[in-house]
Order: C-alpha cells, then sequence, then structure tokens
C-alpha cells in the first residue's frame, strides 16, 4: 500500500501587500500553487490554507463540515492580519471562489478574484465529486479494484450531511451578493461547464460594487489557475491587484 503523503498549506512571503488563496472542494492547496509562486516573485504575500479533511481519504473528508473549512479560511485571514498585513485580497477557484465571496461579504479586503463559480450546485453533484475523488485516492494508494468497489460501495451508504450543508452555504452566500462593495474580478473558462459562466454573470451583475470586471478564458475548463491560459490569468490577475488601493 502507498502511503500519500496529504497536501499542505503554503506561505510565500513577498511584498507588503497579501493574498488569501482558497483552493476547490475536494482538492488542495496545488490549485493555486503556481499562481502563489507567479504573485511572490511579484511582490505579494501570499497564503493558502488547506481546509480539513482534504488531502486525506473521502472518507474521513465528508466527516468534515463547510463550518469547519469556512474557519479554515477565517484561520488563513487571521494569520495574514497577525503577520501584520493590512491590505488583503481574497483569491478562490471554484468552492473556494464560493468562500472568497463570503470573506468579501464579511470580512474586510481590498480585493476579490473569484475564478470558474458556480452559483449553485445540486447535492448530487458534489456527492459526484466526493465518488471521483474518492476512487482516484484509492487507486493512487494502490488497492484493487476488488477492494476498491468494496469501499465505495460503504462510502456510499455514509451520511453526506456535510453536502447538503455545502449546497446551502452555497445558496446563502449568492443571495448576499449585494454585500460585496470591494472591487471584484470574475474569471470563467470558456470549456467549462455553461453554469460558470451564467454564474459569473450573476455575480457580476449582483455585487454592489462599481469596480468590477469579467472575462472568460478561451482554452480553460475549471481548474483555470492550471491550464492552457494560465499565463493569461496570472497577468490578468497581478493586473487587477495592482490596481487596488
Amino acid at each position: 500500500m502507498m502511503k500519500i503523503v496529504p497536501p499542505k498549506p503554503f506561505y510565500y512571503k513577498g511584498g507588503e501587500k497579501a493574498v488569501l488563496l482558497l483552493h476547490s472542494f475536494t482538492s488542495n492547496t496545488m490549485d493555486v500553487k503556481k499562481l502563489g509562486k507567479y504573485l511572490q516573485k511579484n511582490n505579494y504575500s501570499c497564503y493558502a490554507p488547506l481546509y480539513s479533511g482534504h488531502g486525506l481519504p473521502a472518507e474521513e473528508l465528508i466527516t468534515y463540515r463547510p463550518s469547519d473549512w469556512w474557519q479554515d479560511v477565517l484561520n488563513g485571514y487571521q494569520l495574514l492580519r497577525d503577520e501584520g498585513f493590512e491590505k488583503i485580497a481574497v483569491i478562490g477557484l471554484s468552492l473556494g471562489g464560493v468562500f472568497a465571496l463570503k470573506v468579501g461579504q464579511e470580512l474586510d479586503v481590498n480585493g476579490v478574484v473569484t475564478m470558474s463559480v458556480p452559483i449553485h450546485r445540486e447535492v448530487s453533484v458534489l456527492q459526484k465529486r466526493v465518488f471521483h475523488y474518492a476512487k482516484r485516492y484509492k487507486k493512487l494508494e494502490g488497492k484493487q479494484e476488488e477492494q476498491i468497489n468494496l469501499e465505495m460501495k460503504l462510502l456510499q451508504n455514509m451520511s453526506m450531511d456535510s453536502l447538503v450543508e455545502f449546497q446551502e452555504l452555497i445558496d446563502v452566500t449568492m443571495d448576499k451578493l449585494a454585500l460585496i462593495t470591494s472591487p471584484i474580478n470574475i474569471l470563467y473558462g470558456e470549456l467549462d461547464e455553461p453554469l460558470y459562466e451564467e454564474s459569473a454573470k450573476v455575480i457580476f451583475q449582483s455585487v454592489k460594487t462599481n469596480k468590477k470586471t469579467m472575462k472568460g478564458y478561451p482554452n480553460s475548463t475549471h481548474l483555470m489557475t492550471l491550464g492552457t491560459d494560465i499565463n493569461d490569468v496570472n497577468k490578468d490577475i497581478l493586473t487587477f491587484l495592482n490596481d487596488l488601493i
């Protein structure tokens, strides 16, 4: 059996402006590592928390709730505050982007960047994500097909309450978009599901800031931070951050 080394949060020290980087659901900080390194090179300090249970087997991941993951986000924000940063921007990918919007609603940030954000997600879709993650993880551990199928059956009978809570968190966050008054940059991949372009438009229309931009990237699917358009995505994010007060 292979022992999988769990990913870790990272903190890249750069200049005196800080960025909180938020990865996506069932993924980890590798999502935002290249972006973090790029921003550090360009004088930003970046911190990326790892949500509880992420990088562990799916059976453990689903024992944590969105409230735990939100606490990880709050702790990351607090870490940057404790380091003395007065200017903090937040960048989130996919479900991390939902958290970025929530940060924009509840905390003091000078800018918000969202990538591939859904305005709604059915529990069944979130569940599929968990099963996909579980399967991949078990293969990485070197388990046999038979063993995997058996474990997947057991996993399917486990409580998915945390996912119901997650769907609700997304809905509530989208209901409060008008609370966002910081400058916002909304990005989506044009090769991603149509839902994400629609979501980008809803977010764009609903936020109450007058500094807002939205852009689709022609060669990007869901993980925009690791795709073909990575250089454009990085550059556009940097330009947005450099324009913030």
